[in-house]
């Protein structure tokens, strides 16, 4: 079955993140595969990391809300960077929330990293995914937003990657 992801140059690691503002050079910006430069693009780090919780469902539901507020005042003010990286909050949000589901303690493996540890089934950690999921979806599917991708992305050089994993 053919893929209807947008293909998008790769995340680029090699950029000076610590004096890079995104917001006045969105050129450099590279949406990646999943949740890449998360927590190095700035200003939007800074701006989103605040609100990205998942604790509870009910911590999910106001974390999942709060960056998708921010997801449309970025799309009001036609700032794709900004809203990328709303949307990878909240992908991370879901998949963090997930790993703490399936793991006790988030932790997948042990501490030497030789074998993957029992599964766990934690209903609280797996409905907060589920809220995060459901937003993540919402504005992964915001013709807007795909729009300002499709542009971004042919805007980019190079080639490769894909830009989202769902």
């Amino acid at each position: 079955m053919p893929s209807n992801r947008i293909p998008e140059p790769p995340f680029d690691y090699g950029l000076d993140f610590a004096t890079t503002d995104f917001r006045r050079r969105p050129d450099l910006y590279r949406v990646g595969k999943g949740e890449q430069g998360v927590l190095l693009v700035e200003p939007y780090k800074s701006e989103l990391l605040p609100f990205w919780r998942f604790k509870t469902p009910e911590i999910a539901r106001e974390s999942s809300e709060a960056l998708f507020i921010r997801f449309e005042r970025y799309k009001a003010d036609g700032d794709f960077v900004g809203m990328d990286m709303a949307r990878k909050f909240l992908q991370m949000g879901w998949t963090r929330a997930r790993r703490y589901a399936n793991h006790k303690g988030g932790r997948k493996w042990n501490a030497d990293r030789s074998e993957v540890l029992p599964r766990q089934d934690d209903p609280v950690k797996a409905e907060a995914a589920a809220i995060f999921y459901a937003k993540y979806v919402q504005v992964r599917q915001d013709p807007v937003y795909a729009r300002m991708k499709a542009e971004h992305v042919a805007r980019a050089p190079g080639g490769g990657g894909d830009g989202d994993i769902g």
